[in-house]
């Protein structure tokens, strides 16, 4: 892998975005920003404010699109080697993984830990680790398999 300053300076200010946004939104509305539990409250039984939810979702959607048309050479392209039945069936998994553990990435691991929650402390340095345990098997171990 080449270092790339321009790479660099896109995921800087990505991070910074992401700060900036879920930061207004603790701020303006007192709402955490955890994409799972965001998209979770957008099925039924809708609860209050729901509104907001689907239009920080449609934001996150239209976003990605604006990059995929504006800037086709910064957007990631992904490969699904295993079929995307498989990668339905991972996220599904994943979901129910971020319900369990009552929160995702985004809400435990930059929301939560940003303010200092022991419990979004323990959740991140739980995914991640297992998150790097679950590569490492994948592409050592069982690649040989």
């Amino acid at each position: 892998m080449v270092f790339s300053l321009d790479a660099a300076l896109l995921a800087l200010a990505g991070g910074a975005i992401i700060a900036l946004a879920t930061a207004l939104l603790l701020l303006a509305d007192g709402q955490i920003a955890g994409i799972s539990g965001i998209a979770a409250d957008c099925l039924p039984p809708w609860r209050e404010g729901v509104g907001w939810r689907i239009a920080f979702l449609l934001g996150l959607l239209s976003g990605g699109l604006a990059l995929r048309l504006t800037a086709p050479e910064h957007f990631f392209q992904a490969t699904v080697p295993y079929g995307l039945g498989t990668a339905a069936l991972a996220g599904l998994l994943v979901g129910l993984g971020t319900r369990m553990g009552n929160g995702c990435t985004s809400g435990h691991g930059i929301c939560g830990m940003a303010r200092g929650s022991g419990r979004s402390i323990v959740a991140t340095l739980t995914f991640m680790g297992l998150a790097m345990l679950t590569v490492y098997l994948t592409r050592h171990l069982f690649a040989v398999l």
